[in-house]
């Protein structure tokens, strides 16, 4: 069996490990036909994701195709299409009895905390494999990334016509975008990325585009005719821009943290009390983020144009050597 292994920052190769154990009881063996490449991984290449672990299998963004079924799984058929929800929750903490698997205290994520998915085959329980045969592999694949956006949403509780900022038209800001218009947001993405910008506001169909290098909250207050946005997401995963998004949320607004950072983040205290602002953490996603973000595929509200960059498996090695990471969403094919 194939996988791509991060040996340690900067060091990633491709090796042959064992062959894959049947499934027993509640677990899925599945062939894997799609994997996305996603900050995440690329962070830990960077040696700069604060949760992560070496040497490691990289992958959670996952479709395949189910080989094998346990004794005991009973919704799941051998030739499903699935999708895979990779954040492992211990079920018993005080956050996974209050349904927040998503910020499990002893939360262990697939290509993370233990090995993921780039490679042939995976086995994960049956409990967090979602049968999705009807989407395609590659609809499949960015069940995840955009679970993560849907989550953010959810956090938020975005009003219909609320005015709302995207900061990052990267993958999870794409989403967080599309999802903002789809709860009836007037939504503003910013970027330093002209390529970016354009393409977000074209696939989320977002109603401005701001370049975040030309004075951001002057632009912003000639938007809003002297206000500033209510609801201000943070997708970028930089310190700067994290410091920054701050000062551009309206009195009594929100910021949500969708991006993750090593660095501590300070900010005025004077200014956050006097908006009496509130922020927010958004991490990971539940599955009923997922059966959202399915439902919205299925319905064709999401662009299947989210993917920009097909990779064949054996030339994943290269592709993170050469470090060009700028595309919007990148996927390993394995057929």
């Amino acid at each position: 069996m194939k996988s791509i292994i991060l040996q340690e920052p900067g060091e990633i190769s491709l090796a042959n490990k064992q062959d894959p154990i049947n499934p027993e009881n509640d677990d899925v063996l599945i062939a894997i036909k799609r994997i996305g490449i996603c900050g995440t991984d690329i962070h830990a290449f960077k040696g700069n994701q604060p949760f992560f672990t070496y040497p490691r299998i990289l992958g959670h963004e996952i479709s395949g195709v189910v080989e094998v079924v346990g004794e005991r799984v009973g919704d799941i058929t051998i030739g499903d299409t699935v999708a895979v929800i990779p954040y492992m929750h211990c079920g018993n903490c005080d956050a996974c009895r209050r349904g927040k698997t998503n910020c499990c205290t002893d939360m262990q994520v697939l290509g993370v905390h233990n090995d993921g998915g780039m490679g042939d085959y995976v086995t994960i329980p049956s409990s967090h494999v979602i049968p999705v045969n009807e989407l395609t592999l590659d609809e499949a694949a960015i069940v995840e990334p955009l679970s993560i956006g849907a989550h953010a949403i959810r956090r938020a509780q975005i009003q219909k016509g609320e005015t709302v900022l995207v900061i990052g038209a990267g993958p999870i800001g794409l989403g967080v975008a599309r999802f903002t218009k789809l709860q009836g947001a007037k939504t503003i993405v910013m970027d330093l990325n002209e390529e970016r910008l354009n393409f977000c506001q074209e696939w989320a169909q977002c109603d401005v585009a701001i370049n975040g290098s030309d004075n951001a909250l002057q632009q912003l207050l000639d938007i809003g005719n002297g206000s500033l946005p209510s609801v201000v997401f943070d997708a970028t995963g930089n310190k700067h821009s994290m410091v920054e998004s701050f000062n551009y949320v309206g009195h009594g607004g929100k910021l949500v943290f969708v991006g993750l950072v090593k660095d501590p983040i300070s900010f005025s205290d004077p200014d956050f009390h006097s908006k009496e602002m509130t922020l927010i953490g958004s991490r990971n996603a539940t599955k009923e983020d997922f059966y959202y973000v399915i439902n919205c595929l299925s319905k064709g509200m999401i662009k299947p144009s989210y993917i920009t960059n097909k990779i064949q498996f054996d030339d994943t090695v290269s592709y993170f050597k050469e470090g060009n990471f700028q595309t919007n969403k990148a996927v390993i094919m394995l057929d």
